[in-house]
């Protein structure tokens, strides 16, 4: 019988791991390469898990974890961790960006609205991001400049067509950051039944007590769980073009 080199599993032609290479360098097969992840692929799963969890559980180590890999195979593409979310940020943002805005001006900022609506009521962490950090990304950007040409025909100045930019943003995403039950961060009871149930009962018992008429005349399941919010939003946004027409 043949003995069983030391270098190889028994009944194998692999290597024993931590053994010392075999043969000579020049004729050795050349370890396989890690693949590093793709940009494409971390901010994927960033913000996925941002979307689970909240803006608040994206880490390296948790992203690397989430692709199989190593952190150090993420920290070549990012200096710290808030470039990994400007990232992130824009990437969503790319889906406020309209292919065409109308030519009507109120037509054309009440469609760019609505996207940004849909992007922040998809990925709340977005306004989070939105309050910590300056957003400069290429989307981003595509989105202001969309705003600003959406006002150009107003004809005013261009101071005022950034407040209107900014004043339609912090009504479309305060608006979609008022909805906890979309919010589905670690520690949000909105997102718990056990505390939803209780809340609607709490304040069901409130409409019922006859000190809260306008309360009791919309119904507390309806506030609590947002079946008005198409309603307002739509009402307030009216409201604020009808202003800046006002003014302009």
């Amino acid at each position: 019988m043949t003995p069983t080199s030391p270098d190889r599993h028994p009944g194998t032609s692999g290597p024993v791991p931590g053994a010392a290479p075999v043969g000579l360098i020049w004729t050795r097969p050349q370890a396989e390469k890690r693949e590093r992840p793709t940009t494409e692929a971390i901010v994927a799963a960033a913000t996925d898990l941002a979307d689970t969890h909240g803006l608040d559980a994206v880490s390296i180590r948790r992203v690397a974890a989430a692709l199989q890999t190593r952190p150090m195979d993420l920290y070549g593409y990012f200096a710290r961790k808030d470039e990994l979310i400007d990232l992130m940020v824009d990437e969503a943002v790319g889906g406020a960006v309209l292919e065409e805005i109308p030519y009507d001006w109120r037509d054309a900022l009440a469609a760019i609205a609505h996207a940004l609506r849909a992007v922040c009521l998809a990925h709340p962490w977005v306004v989070t991001a939105a309050g910590r950090q300056a957003l400069i990304g290429p989307n981003v950007i595509r989105h202001v400049e969309q705003s600003l040409e959406a006002s150009a025909g107003l004809g005013i100045e261009w101071t005022k067509r950034l407040a209107i930019w900014r004043a339609v943003d912090s009504y479309t995403m305060g608006h979609a950051q008022l909805r906890p039950a979309r919010d589905q961060s670690e520690g949000n009871p909105a997102y718990d039944p056990g505390w939803q149930a209780a809340a609607e009962a709490y304040l069901q018992g409130l409409a019922d007590s006859g000190n809260f008429p306008n309360l009791a005349a919309f119904g507390a399941a309806g506030l609590l769980h947002g079946e008005y919010d198409e309603l307002t939003f739509e009402t307030g946004l009216n409201w604020l073009l009808t202003g800046i027409a006002a003014d302009a």
